[in-house]
């Protein structure tokens, strides 16, 4: 069964869906790996009382697993779902004309935005790791992205690698980007200080995964699993008290067993080029971006899986990891206590002569003993 990338870059991507409802009592074969670009083994539902809806949003799927025993209508979750995915959309997506975020980018210079909540709160936690991670995640690369051809200033048409910018327009769109030009406290309006395009495709799909989590927690949903594109985020249990078994994503370049984690309360986020690269000259190009050089990412790690209490927090993690790559992003996450497992294309020189296996940080191994 193919499946969508866990992030694709097109020009109708992050537009309001229009939605595709699945409510089925014991379906089988859902997918819940965490890089939701490679087939997964796991989920194989046979419980009937948790039932599945799924739909589509920011170029990608959706997908909710709830236990319901009693055979409560679920037209009021999809409902409930959709317009929390809605709203992360007018407030967050490049690619609709009239969000905030597109709305900032295009003001002028000594513009003020006024920022709700949830805007607010994605800015923070995004300009919080560019500050500890060197700006391996910097939230204004969006001039830089389109400039790559992977955002929504791109031809449909076009594919990267017909995009190959002159070193002089890279500088310039460096130029206008950088963290710290934005100066800005929570609480405060959002000034554009002129040429700043934010731009959140590292972190909002993992805030929209926890948004929907909390609201249908606060719904009264006890138990549930929910993802969008290989971000997702676990409640509670399965009817039997078992946790949700999820098998993560990474293992389709190596032959090792796959892991499998038993996921009752927490979230994981995946980020990695086994399909999002492009080639170029002999040269194979990833469509993560590097926002220190300007340019993507030249290491041999093929993707990076990160466990946190919130999704938005470990979407953010899996991209500044993958930006550092396989040594850098270990010792980061070491530094941080940050539970990650890094699979590389190639074993990681340090560890010639080892078994075969991924980078796991002691974090991961306290959480889940593998």
């Amino acid at each position: 069964m193919s499946q969508a990338p866990r992030i694709r870059y097109a020009a109708d991507i992050w537009k309001l869906p229009r939605v595709a409802v699945e409510t089925a009592a014991g379906t089988a074969g859902a997918d819940f790996s965490a890089g939701g670009w490679r087939p997964a083994a796991m989920q194989l539902q046979q419980d009937s009382s948790i039932h599945r809806l799924a739909g589509h949003t920011m170029g990608t799927a959706w997908s909710l697993r709830l236990p319901n025993p009693g055979y409560l209508p679920l037209d009021g979750v999809q409902a409930l779902v959709q317009a929390v995915l809605d709203e992360v959309i007018a407030q967050m997506s490049n690619w609709e004309p009239d969000s905030l975020i597109t709305r900032y980018n295009r003001a002028a210079a000594g513009t003020y935005l006024d920022l709700p909540p949830e805007f607010t709160q994605v800015l923070q936690a995004a300009l919080d790791w560019a500050r500890k991670s060197g700006a391996a995640l910097d939230p204004t690369m969006g001039a830089l992205v389109s400039l790559w051809g992977f955002g929504p200033a791109a031809q449909a048409e076009q594919r990267p690698a017909a995009i190959k910018p002159q070193a002089a327009a890279v500088a310039a769109a460096m130029a206008q980007a950088g963290h710290a030009r934005l100066n800005w406290l929570p609480g405060q309006a959002l000034l554009q200080p002129g040429g700043v395009e934010l731009d959140f495709c590292g972190i909002a799909k993992g805030f929209a995964v926890d948004w929907v989590a909390q609201r249908l927690q606060q719904a009264g949903w006890a138990s549930g699993l929910f993802e969008i594109g290989g971000e997702l985020r676990g409640w509670g249990s399965k009817p039997d008290g078992t946790p949700w078994q999820v098998q993560i994503g990474g293992q389709a370049t190596r032959g090792y067993a796959p892991l499998v984690v038993g996921l009752r309360t927490g979230a994981l986020a995946t980020s990695g080029d086994y399909w999002h690269h492009f080639q170029a000259d002999g040269r194979r190009y990833s469509h993560t971006l590097d926002p220190r050089t300007g340019y993507p990412v030249a290491h041999d790690l093929a993707s990076v899986t990160v466990f946190h209490s919130e999704c938005m927090h470990a979407d953010a993690l899996a991209t500044v990891l993958t930006v550092l790559g396989p040594e850098e992003g270990l010792a980061f996450a070491e530094q941080h206590a940050i539970a990650a497992v890094l699979h590389a294309h190639a074993a990681p020189k340090r560890n010639a002569g080892a078994a075969a296996g991924p980078l796991i940080s002691s974090a991961w191994r306290a959480c889940f003993g593998s």
